[in-house]
């Protein structure tokens, strides 16, 4: 059964292409206007609000919610204060990444946790011994992501403390008369914020945003303006960038942390004292330099991609719509080298873009690469640069 967000009555009647795809058995709009590109400059220019209510909403509490919780998140929950938000992932005994998340941290003993997986099977057979629920609470909120430089102004308005939220900080507001929590995360790589609210009060609040928001050009947004915005910001998708390593057949299928980018909250592995799952297996791997990729961007050479194609005789594409699959990756001596799972024309950046994950020699900023790419269903070879991620990332995301 095909199941609609609490937002439904409002995204249905949003939606004028009538386009969907379904997410997690929830239908999710895959853009609303005829143009998903005037969509994704709405996040860039103004703001665009985005459905995320079907992400998978884990709620843990009790007095060893947090001694739990540090032995089953890598990255070190207990730095987490009353009131901030973290980024985080949950690997098995080899290292490997089964998912990634946010925590909002609510209270010294509550916690909610976001996924896009189902995991309450997993997380409830890891709670035995410990005084903790852990609850699925999907269906009991609706989320709304707002994102783009004018969403601080927008739900400053409806509610004035929000103007002075934190980066990865979160606090209870009121919209109208109804209580939700704010946390200031995102997926875009902007200044952004995402509302929490019950289900059953999800269109007052949809209806109370847009009063404020429609005036100042935010309009919604589907997935394919949020997936052009996730890959200029460097941010990893599951089942693009990564796979669970719960469902992998083989390695070549996992990842570890730090081969996906994550290393950097293992920095400081040395000054924690967790056991927590995967942790023998980082610790090796750091020691032995053993890892396999390096998580990277990579920006085509232009001229070389309209040569490449005007030899053809073609005009010189610029597709903003994201390709996910792998395109290959070759050093000088044309041998593969590594891969490109995500990969679009930025219309912001006006170049084309790419999440490649590469041998470690071959990592370097600056490092020159043959990207593989299929012209009139025949293979050719463009040059390409590799580049730090994240693409954009402007100072008002954390200002």
């Amino acid at each position: 059964m095909i199941r609609h967000t609490p937002f439904h009555p409002r995204t249905s009647e949003a939606n004028q292409t009538g386009l969907w795809s379904h997410w997690s058995g929830y239908l999710a709009a895959d853009r609303y206007q005829m143009a998903d590109k005037f969509e994704y400059f709405a996040i860039r220019n103004s703001a665009g609000v985005f459905d995320t209510s079907p992400l998978y909403k884990y709620r843990f509490t009790g007095r060893d919610a947090e001694r739990y919780l540090a032995g089953v998140l890598t990255r070190d929950i207990r730095k987490c204060r009353p009131g901030q938000a973290q980024y985080t992932v949950w690997c098995d005994d080899e290292g490997w990444v089964l998912e990634d998340g946010v925590v909002l941290r609510l209270s010294g003993d509550e916690f909610l946790l976001t996924a896009a997986r189902p995991n309450l099977a997993y997380f409830s057979d890891l709670a035995a011994g410990y005084s903790v629920s852990v609850d699925d609470v999907s269906e009991e909120y609706g989320a709304l992501a707002v994102q783009g430089p004018v969403s601080r102004e927008v739900l400053a308005e409806l509610a004035p403390e929000i103007g002075s939220l934190g980066f990865f900080r979160l606090g209870p507001a009121k919209i109208g008369k109804i209580p939700v929590t704010v946390s200031r995360t995102g997926y875009t790589g902007d200044l952004g914020y995402e509302i929490w609210v019950d289900a059953d009060r999800a269109v007052e609040v949809w209806d109370r945003l847009f009063e404020v928001a429609q005036p100042r050009g935010v309009i919604p947004v589907g997935q394919t303006a949020l997936l052009i915005a996730r890959i200029e910001a460097g941010l990893v998708l599951i089942d693009v960038d990564f796979h669970s390593a719960r469902y992998a057949w083989n390695d070549d299928q996992r990842v570890t942390p730090i081969e996906l980018g994550m290393g950097w909250m293992l920095r400081r592995l040395d000054e924690d004292d967790r056991a927590f799952i995967g942790r023998r297996a980082i610790e090796r791997e750091i020691e032995e330099k053993s890892s396999r990729w390096k998580t990277v961007g990579v920006v085509v050479d232009w001229q070389d991609w309209a040569r490449t194609h005007n030899d053809r005789g073609l005009i010189t594409p610029k597709d903003h719509t994201p390709q996910h699959g792998s395109m290959m990756l070759y050093d000088g001596d044309l041998a593969q080298v590594g891969y490109v799972p995500s990969f679009v024309f930025s219309p912001l950046l006006q170049r084309h873009i790419g999440i490649a994950r590469v041998r470690p020699d071959h990592a370097a900023g600056g490092t020159r690469l043959g990207l593989e790419v299929n012209i009139d269903h025949r293979y050719a070879v463009v040059d390409s640069e590799v580049s730090p991620l994240p693409f954009f990332d402007p100072e008002r995301k954390t200002a």
